[in-house]
Formats: structure tokens, C-alpha cells, sequence
């Protein structure tokens, strides 16, 4: 039995043996390793917050090699039918290869001297850019030169300029788009015709200045500019093409404008991208028109074509080897089943990531919707958001899709998911509109019938005098020393002269109208806060901060008033701390006047029509300053230059007692911290 079991174990060994024998041999010519995903993946939602959402791709595998050959040093890659070409600079040739069979080729040996860029037509011609070489070179499928394409002989181009091309991409008529080392001027465009053509720079980056260095050139002079550094355009550091012929670039440190996708004028269609890469490398068009960018340090953004950010993911290899990860990233390329494929030049291998079900149901829905298919759309978007009901791109996608339906509800509650003020702003103008033309018939008896009753009670008022009794009410209720005041406080508001006089001479101070005012500026200021129209909003649905916005509001009036009152104590100021107090609270009046109106208008009006609201809320403010300005100086008594110089004490004086109460916040914080962590130690000490 024992001999048995024997050969039984022995059988079984060689059975593995030779199993990882054929596998390692299958295998023999593309080397692939596999792990879980090492990283997590991120989305922005519609407040700008960077939020965690599912994966969205995973690292499906890692190429070191095709065949027996490993890179060296590579420098770019391109993707095509399936077929993987690659740069191989430190090698001196484009090596091809299936990741799916055995198939390997190498293109250019003896050739290229150093091939910075690849890039494969759809009748699978080879461009490559081979920057020593100081050329473009085309090749067949089957590796022969075609064509080469040297320094353009036009003067348009620059006598002194190099041609040391980096990379390059060719559109359906064989027009090279060429990014060339160093050369500022633009995207170098060569047609094929007559041995390469130079049509011109193309996408040229605009150089920026900042105030400080137009002020310098301004009082310079012509030796001290000519020292300076010069002011030129970044030149692109990678570009790609999509099946349309429109140009994809990015250029790091340009802000918003990092990535460009730029028609055949040259004029940038992206507004604006959300969150750009820090150091992008590369960038790559999708299949539904969405812009892929890889970051130098192994992140990679998936972008919509106007620039807003669906995706981030991957990351810095650490050290850890893992399958994902990435050091010195140098290109990004994407096959027509939305598998990435990122280059490594610091490892000398190509991450390749495959989308998840949520991603390929979202690609789906930007497909569908791009093309006008927005009922279609709707479907895939629905089974995104029973993923993840968050995610907010997803939200803005139904809401527009529900508007193209004319479902304009439908549209504004999405809209209001995604915080997408422009969407929103769309669908009420229609709501808005659907319900004035229902109502407008009403509405204007409404206001006749109003005007009718004003009219008959202003003529019974005069025959019989019915509103006698209301009048003597009021009056009597008006010669309440606290209701008197403040009504002065509307009185204050109108005219700040006199009315500071009255606070100054005549005994108008009061502690309590004063308190009246900055509790019902408190009241209005959360209201508006919190229950403001959508466009106008400025925090997160369900999230309130009450304690700590009325706290601000106490704080802010008792700093203000308490640091004025010793700047003006130490300047022969003639306000007492009741003044001070009293003229700052009546001050506030146009903000609790204003303000209904201005949160009434954010209900009804849409983004076109915000400039009302603005407008109200600078007339508002702007009241309120000149009305603390001129109490100022008449309660205190000062001049104008007095006045302002106790203004730039006051808020000197808030700065410092804001600094000593940070500092005392910290010293005792540090306390609290040792005794606990003391008291902590002796309860171990003790065994408690």
C-alpha cells in the first residue's frame, strides 16, 4: 500500500510539473503576471470634492518582454488591430508584439538611432520619430522605409530651429502632427507631398505673465529686460489623435489648460479640466469621446470631452513590484475594447488595465448620449446610479438626457443630485416658463383685485375712517422706547449723518434695539445660508453648521466692537463701547432689509438672471461699509484721515487678538494633551 501511494504521489508531481512546464512554454514569448488591484479609485463629485468611488479599471497584467527581447529604455507605445508597438529607444527599434499569441517583430534595427515616438495608421503603416536621427521615418507593415521625413526647407519653419522630433501622430490624409524637443513655436504639421511638406505650426501654446513681471518690464530698462528670462510658450510634451482628426495634447503647468483637444482652426474645444494631472506624460483618446492622461507618477485621469473628470486611478510604485503601479510613466494608449495600456520607461514594461462593468455601462451611456440617443442612454445611466447612486457624473448625464425628453422635472431633480448649476438652471427656465404661461391669466387678476381692494379701503378710509383705530395703534405702539429705536435704526440707515448724530447726542444707543438688529441679521444670514435657491447655494445638501454660524456672527461682533472701542480709546474717540456696538448692529440693517428680497430672487431666477442677485448683494454691502465708515467718524468725532487710520488699527488690533487666542488655544491644548497622556501612563503604571 505504501508503494502504491508512492507512485501515486510521484504521479501526481510530474502531473504539475509538466502542467507548469506547458504553461511556462505557452507563455515563453510574452511574459504576464497577474495580481489584484493595489490601488483605489477616485471621482470628483459636484461640490469639487475629490470622493472614492468603485474601481473602474483593473490591472489586468504586466508585458516585460515580447519574445526573448526585453525593452530597453522604451519611450512610447501604440495599439493597433490588436498589435502592441513600442519604442524601443534603448534598443535603436520598434519592436511589435500580440499579446494574445507568439506573434513577435522588430521594425528599424540599423536604422533608427533613437526612436522617441511610434505611431501605426489604420493601414497599419509604422511613423516613427526618431529624434538623433533628426527624422520621421514610415514603414511598411512588413518593416521596409518607406519614407523619411528630415527638417522641413521651409524658412516658415525657423533657420536655427532643430528638428528632433519626439513624437508624432498622422491623420486619414497622412498629414504629420510632430512634436519636436525644444521648439516652442507649436505642433509641427508636415504633409506627405513632394518628399514632406511644412504647413505650418499648429495648437501653438500662448505664454503667460504674471502682474509682477508685466509691472517689471514696464520700469525696466531695455539692458535689465534683455537680462531677464524670457517670457516663451511651453512646448506640448505629447499629443494624440482620434478617429475624427482632432488633436489631443498636454502640456504640464498649464493650468487648466494642461489638456487640449483642438479642431483642424487649432481652437481648443476643452473648456477646462477638473484636477489636472500634477506632471502629465501622455494622453490618448478614447472610444466614446473621452480623453485619457497619464501622470508621470503612474496616475492615470479619464476625462469627458469638455474636461470633466470621471476618473482617477493607479499610482507611485513603491517598491512592492505590484501589478498597476507604476514609476516613470512616458505613454498611454487605449485598443477598441477600452483596455489601457500604460508604458513604464523607468521599468521597462506596459501596464495593461481592463474596465470594469460600471465602467463599460458608463462608456455605453456617453456613446449612446453623443450621439443623440438620450432615451437609449437612460438604461445604462440607471444601472450606474443602482451601483452607486452618488456618482454624480452619472446624476448630470439623466438630467440631460430627461431635458433632450422635455421631462423638465425629471431633469431638475437630477440636476440637483449632480450639482449641475448649469443643467438645473436649463430645466427651471423651461418649468419656469410652462408655469407663467399657465398661470399669467391669474396672476394678473390677482394683482388687479389687489389694487381694487387698496383702492376701496383707501376710499372708505377717507369717508368713514376704518383704519383710524389701526393708526392710533401703531402710533401708540411706537412711543415704545425699544420699538422707537428701532425704527431710528431705518432712520440710521437713510441718513447716517443725522442719524449718527442722534446715537452720538441724543441717547439713541441701546443695547437692546442694537441686539434686535444682529439677531434678525443672524436669522436671515442661516436662512439664506441653508434654504437659498439652488443656484445660489453654497453647501452641501443636509449638512448644517448652526451652532457654529451663530457662534461666528457673536464672535465676529464682539472682536470688531471690542478692538474699535480701545483703537479709539487710545485715539481721543468720543464713542462709548454702548456706540460702538449700537452703530455696528444698525449698520447691518441693509443686509436684513435686502436679503429676503435677494432669497426670493435665488427661487425664481436662473444663471443667466444671477446678475440681479449680485447686483442687490453689492449694493447691500456696499451700503453697509459706508454706513460703519461715516458712523465712524461722526460718533467719534474724527476727520477723515483719523478715521481711516483707526480702521487700519482695529483691524490690526482683530488680527493680533486673533493670533494671541490661536496661541493660547494651542499652549492649552498641548496641556490637556500632557495631562491626559500623564494620567494615561500612571493608569498603566498601576494596572487599572
Amino acid at each position: 500500500m505504501k508503494t502504491r501511494s508512492r507512485i501515486y504521489r510521484q504521479a501526481a508531481v510530474a502531473m504539475v510539473l509538466a502542467l507548469v512546464t506547458m504553461i511556462t512554454g505557452f507563455l515563453g514569448n510574452v511574459t504576464l503576471v497577474h495580481a489584484e488591484t493595489p490601488y483605489k479609485t477616485y471621482t470628483v463629485d459636484g461640490y469639487g470634492s475629490v470622493e472614492e468611488t468603485q474601481t473602474a479599471y483593473l490591472a489586468k497584467e504586466t508585458i516585460v518582454k515580447f519574445g526573448k527581447n526585453f525593452f530597453a529604455n522604451p519611450s512610447d507605445l501604440c495599439v493597433k488591430n490588436d498589435r502592441i508597438y513600442v519604442a524601443d529607444t534603448g534598443n535603436g527599434r520598434v519592436v511589435v508584439g500580440d499579446i494574445d499569441s507568439n506573434e513577435y517583430q522588430e521594425i528599424g534595427k540599423g536604422t533608427l538611432k533613437t526612436p522617441k515616438g511610434v505611431y501605426v495608421t489604420d493601414d497599419e503603416h509604422i511613423y516613427v520619430a526618431d529624434r538623433d536621427s533628426e527624422a520621421i521615418f514610415e514603414f511598411s507593415p512588413d518593416g521596409k522605409v518607406l519614407n523619411k521625413y528630415g527638417k522641413p526647407k521651409s524658412p516658415l519653419y525657423g533657420d536655427k530651429v532643430k528638428f528632433l522630433p519626439i513624437k508624432v501622430v498622422v491623420n486619414k490624409a497622412g498629414i504629420m502632427y510632430v512634436v519636436c524637443e525644444s521648439n516652442n513655436n507649436g505642433i509641427v504639421e508636415i504633409s506627405p507631398a513632394e518628399g514632406g511638406t511644412f504647413l505650418g505650426y499648429f495648437g501653438t501654446n500662448f505664454a503667460s505673465a504674471s502682474f509682477e513681471t508685466i509691472l517689471y518690464r514696464a520700469i525696466l530698462t531695455k539692458e535689465q529686460r534683455a537680462r531677464m528670462v524670457a517670457n516663451i510658450p511651453s512646448t506640448p510634451d505629447n499629443l494624440a489623435i482620434d478617429e475624427q482628426g482632432l488633436i489631443y495634447t498636454v502640456t504640464r503647468g498649464d493650468g487648466p489648460k494642461t489638456v487640449k483637444r483642438l479642431n483642424i482652426a487649432g481652437t481648443n474645444l476643452v473648456k477646462g479640466v477638473d484636477r489636472n494631472p500634477e506632471v502629465p506624460a501622455a494622453v490618448a483618446a478614447g472610444n466614446h469621446e473621452n480623453i485619457y492622461v497619464a501622470d508621470q507618477q503612474g496616475y492615470i485621469y479619464e476625462y469627458t470631452d469638455q474636461g470633466e473628470l470621471l476618473f482617477v486611478f493607479g499610482g507611485l510604485d513603491d517598491g512592492t513590484q505590484r501589478v498597476g503601479l507604476s514609476t516613470l510613466v512616458s505613454a498611454i494608449n487605449v485598443d477598441e475594447n477600452d483596455r489601457i495600456y500604460i508604458l513604464d520607461q523607468d521599468k521597462s514594461q506596459i501596464q495593461v488595465y481592463e474596465p470594469t462593468e460600471f465602467t463599460n455601462l458608463l462608456h455605453n451611456a456617453l456613446y449612446l448620449y453623443s450621439k443623440g440617443r438620450y432615451t437609449e442612454s437612460k438604461e445604462p445611466l440607471a444601472k450606474v446610479l443602482s451601483m452607486n447612486s452618488m456618482f454624480d457624473y452619472a446624476n448630470k448625464a439623466m438630467g440631460r438626457a430627461y431635458f433632450q425628453e422635455e421631462n423638465y422635472k425629471e431633469a431638475l431633480r437630477y440636476a440637483r443630485l449632480a450639482k449641475d448649476d448649469e443643467g438645473y438652471s436649463d430645466a427651471f427656465w423651461e418649468v419656469r416658463n410652462n408655469w407663467i404661461k399657465k398661470n399669467v391669466i391669474t396672476l394678473i387678476l390677482i394683482i388687479v383685485c389687489l389694487w381694487l381692494i387698496k383702492k376701496i379701503i383707501e376710499i372708505l378710509d377717507r369717508k368713514k375712517g376704518i383704519l383710524k383705530g389701526a393708526r392710533a395703534w401703531i402710533a401708540k405702539r411706537k412711543e415704545n422706547r425699544f420699538i422707537n429705536n428701532v425704527l431710528y435704526s431705518g432712520y440710521f440707515m437713510k441718513h447716517p449723518f443725522d442719524g449718527s448724530y442722534g446715537i452720538a447726542r441724543e441717547g439713541r444707543a441701546s443695547w437692546t434695539s442694537a441686539t434686535f438688529i444682529l439677531v434678525l441679521f443672524t436669522v436671515e444670514y442661516v436662512i439664506n445660508k441653508y434654504l437659498c435657491g439652488f443656484l445660489q447655494k453654497t453647501v452641501r445638501d443636509g449638512r448644517y453648521e448652526l451652532l457654529s454660524d451663530i457662534g461666528l456672527v457673536i464672535v465676529v461682533m464682539f472682536a470688531l466692537t471690542i478692538c474699535h472701542y480701545l483703537v479709539c480709546t487710545i485715539n481721543d474717540g468720543e464713542a462709548t463701547i454702548k456706540k460702538i456696538y449700537t452703530y455696528f448692529c444698525y449698520s447691518l440693517l441693509p443686509y436684513v432689509c435686502i436679503t429676503p428680497i435677494i432669497f426670493v430672487f435665488s427661487h425664481i431666477l436662473t444663471t443667466n438672471e444671477q446678475f440681479l442677485i449680485t447686483l442687490a448683494q453689492v449694493i447691500m454691502i456696499g451700503w453697509m461699509i459706508v454706513l460703519m465708515l461715516l458712523s465712524m467718524k461722526e460718533v467719534n468725532g474724527y476727520t477723515a484721515g483719523e478715521t481711516v487710520k483707526v480702521i487700519l488699527l482695529t483691524a490690526f488690533t482683530i488680527l493680533i487678538m486673533t493670533l494671541l487666542i490661536f496661541i493660547v488655544y494651542v499652549l492649552w491644548a498641548q496641556v490637556f494633551q500632557f495631562f491626559g497622556a500623564l494620567i494615561g501612563e500612571v493608569v498603566y503604571r498601576l494596572g487599572f
